[in-house]
């Protein structure tokens, strides 16, 4: 690759946010020191954006969602951020983003504050009602809930109509929680109760 190349190769990317592993194997590097000077060039020349340790951005407009799944692997949005888009929930949390980790964490980035919840390995590495779009995870709103019911047992949703509860009810062994299947029995009923 050419000198002049390198910075053309992450603008052609369609992904906005970079880990400097995904950046070195872009550039056909397997990350040596020559991949991290060129990586501090251009952040000094003000072509690349440093978000946090490891992270890049192309510029200020980089797509959230998909800089939340890269500061822990594995993690996916799901909680209060898919509830929310789904309309299953009305309450607003303005520049904070939910996500499923293993660990909990809070972390702030450039104004934006990224929750994560830690939750069980073979639920969070489970692909059953997680999306993969635009170079990150998202939970169905059927997963979402669950992942919601499963750290939170009395919590209050605003519009279970907008879930599919065969889904849910497909989805909900992943877990292997016996108290977590009554309370979505529970939930489910409270629901057809008031149709």
């Amino acid at each position: 690759m050419e000198k002049g190349d390198y910075f053309d190769e992450l603008l052609r990317s369609p992904r906005t946010v970079f880990s400097f592993k995904e950046i070195a194997l872009l550039w056909n590097d397997s990350g040596t020191k020559a991949a991290r000077v060129r990586v501090d060039y251009y952040i000094k020349t003000g072509k690349l954006i440093r978000l946090r340790q490891g992270l890049y951005a192309k510029d200020k407009e980089y797509n959230h969602l998909e800089l939340a799944t890269k500061i822990f692997t594995p993690s996916y949005i799901t909680f209060e951020t898919v509830l929310l888009q789904a309309g299953i929930t009305f309450q607003y949390y303005g520049k904070e983003f939910f996500l499923a980790s293993y660990l909990t964490r809070e972390v702030k980035i450039d104004g934006m504050t990224y929750t994560f919840k830690k939750i069980k390995d073979s639920v969070l590495t489970s692909s059953l009602g997680i999306k993969h779009e635009n170079f990150y995870s998202i939970a169905t709103p059927e997963r979402a809930f669950l992942d919601t019911i499963y750290r939170s047992k009395s919590y209050h949703f605003d519009n279970m109509g907008a879930l599919n509860w065969d889904m849910v009810f497909t989805i909900l062994p992943i877990y292997q929680n016996d108290a977590m299947k009554t309370t979505v029995t529970e939930y489910h009923d409270h629901y057809k109760s008031t149709l």
